[in-house]
């Protein structure tokens, strides 16, 4: 489906701002490009993606992707860089870190892109980052949340909050808004996105006067967490925090709900895919996590990228499509405003980044590579005219 001329033009007048130009330059190079779409002349920008686009956790991958193509579909639509359309080189991880160091190899060694987008797992983004690095090619991951990915050099980007920051916001929520004084923690020992999301959990909970009832760990792909949450309800805890993926996520809501366990769960980005109402349905219902945007969010900047990827893929973007959007339009920028597109030109343009106009929010690049962000907690809540539950905006967390 084709985005119409009124929502190409929406989305120009926010790209325009973003990168520095005047709406009116930009809604003239537009005129001729909406109807019919032309793309930009030129010799194109190679711009690479790696991302799980199949396996358990495929809706992360093809979400990213979509974000992606719409923010391509956009720049090409103003004009591209200079007349320079960019092309896009995309490789299926499936999940696994072997093939995700491979794929980062083809995009570099084989394809010479000119920076990298991806991945969404923090281990995927640990095994291709040293690549890029080693190459002095730019990555930036929209989603990765583990501190150590930006640690493996100074080629390696994010758009999103880090792990210390979401953990902050849990903790945060979880004792003042639902008023815990107990937690238990479940997680994934072999996800480093996991275990460091709930490591920071506990340190702030902690911090703030809770008390952590019980730990818990699994495997993910697991299917029986009847052992775990049968020690949880022994502890009572007020909630219980799970920072796994939505396909683990879904099954462990459905077995502690038939254990008796009526706390409400918390967790992260991880759960962020509609598979996880899909799977848990009514189970998941009253359960809160931390992510990068809500569909509801008021925001004109939000609502004008939802009706742009409506008219696009014919669904509702979730948090990954989001900050896929935002990692490709912050390279965009930085490709206008850099020297060069060489390695080290673009790496300082992006590292310059300040303040700048993203769909999940105001972002700021910081002397980790990181992203200086809010967060918002959403509830998975059923509204009216709906079967299963879904994300609904609660409150905004800012940083510390």
């Amino acid at each position: 489906m084709l985005i119409n001329r009124r929502t190409v033009l929406t989305l120009l007048a926010g790209v325009a701002l973003s990168l520095g130009l005047s709406t009116s330059a930009l809604a003239r190079q537009a005129a001729a490009q909406a109807e019919p779409s032309a793309p930009a002349a030129g010799q194109p920008i190679l711009v690479g993606h790696f991302g799980s686009l199949t396996g358990s956790e495929a809706t992360f991958g093809k979400s990213t992707s979509n974000g992606i193509r719409l923010a391509i579909k956009t720049f090409n639509a103003a004009g591209g860089l200079k007349g320079r359309p960019i092309e896009l080189k995309e490789y299926d991880t499936r999940g696994d870190a072997g093939e995700a160091k491979l794929a980062v190899e083809r995009l570099v060694k084989s394809d010479n892109v000119v920076a990298v987008l991806g991945e969404v797992a923090s281990k995927l983004s640990l095994a291709g980052a040293p690549v890029c690095q080693e190459a002095k090619v730019p990555m930036i991951s929209p989603s990765s949340t583990n501190p150590r990915v930006t640690e493996v050099g100074d080629y390696i980007f994010r758009v999103c909050f880090i792990d210390p920051f979401q953990g902050f916001a849990g903790a945060k929520f979880a004792r003042e808004e639902l008023k815990a004084k107990t937690a238990a923690i479940l997680v994934d020992q072999a996800q480093a996105y996991a275990v460091g999301l709930s490591e920071q959990f506990e340190q702030n909970f902690v911090k703030m006067g809770g008390t952590i009832a019980s730990t818990q760990r699994y495997s993910g792909g697991a299917q029986d967490f009847t052992a775990q949450l049968t020690a949880i309800r022994a502890a009572k805890p007020d909630v219980i925090y799970v920072p796994g993926y939505y396909t683990d996520v879904g099954n462990i809501a459905i077995q502690a709900r038939k254990l008796g366990l009526t706390q409400p769960l918390l967790g992260g980005d991880g759960w962020d895919s509609e598979e996880l109402a899909k799977i848990a349905k009514d189970a998941i219902e009253g359960s809160f996590y931390t992510n990068h945007y809500a569909p509801d969010q008021p925001d004109a900047r939000v609502q004008d990228f939802i009706k742009a990827y409506r008219a696009e893929f014919g669904s509702t973007p979730d948090g990954l499509a989001a900050l896929g959007y935002d990692a490709a339009n912050i390279l965009f920028a930085a490709m206008r405003s850099g020297a060069s597109l060489e390695g080290p030109a673009l790496r300082d343009a992006i590292a310059a980044t300040k303040d700048f106009p993203g769909v999940t929010g105001n972002i700021t690049i910081n002397e980790k590579r990181d992203a200086v962000k809010s967060a918002v907690v959403v509830e998975m809540a059923v509204s009216d005219g709906q079967e299963l539950p879904s994300p609904r905006y609660v409150k905004t967390v800012s940083p510390k």
